[in-house]
């Protein structure tokens, strides 16, 4: 997708290489680049991805709200596993919203709650994403 993002920065943006997969049919997975985006709670896939994930559940349609503040409907769907590359794996859902494709590549976008369970948090001298070395209990 994003080859030239690759694990790194461009423009103040962090882009990670994610495994997604159908925890029902493991055979239905994608391995994409996604951009951090700690405004966004779920893994964000475009609808147009759907289909190569199989059959999950709809959990929910809900509201979401964009960065420029326009409300759309995505699609909350799992059961999955996550693994952001070089952090845990995770079991989650994510949430399929229509999008249009900048230069013929969608951008799916890692949030913070895929973020948090990852024990990944945000470098922002670095621009990268570092290994949380205790969980918080308070």
């Amino acid at each position: 997708m994003h080859s030239e993002y690759f694990k790194g920065e461009k423009m103040g943006r962090i882009i990670t290489p994610v495994k997604i997969k159908n925890l029902r049919d493991p055979d239905k997975s994608i391995h994409i680049d996604a951009m951090v985006d700690t405004g966004a709670s779920y893994m964000i896939l475009p609808s147009a991805w759907k289909e190569r994930l199989g059959d999950l559940d709809l959990i929910e349609i809900a509201e979401l709200e964009t960065a420029t503040q326009t409300t759309v409907k995505g699609e909350i769907c799992g059961p999955v596993q996550i693994q952001i590359e070089g952090f845990r794996r995770i079991y989650s859902e994510v949430v399929f919203v229509d999008m249009e494709p900048e230069n013929g590549n969608y951008e799916p976008l890692v949030g913070y709650i895929v973020l948090e369970l990852s024990h990944a948090a945000v470098d922002m001298v670095g621009h990268r994403l570092i290994r949380v070395k205790r969980m918080d209990l308070k």
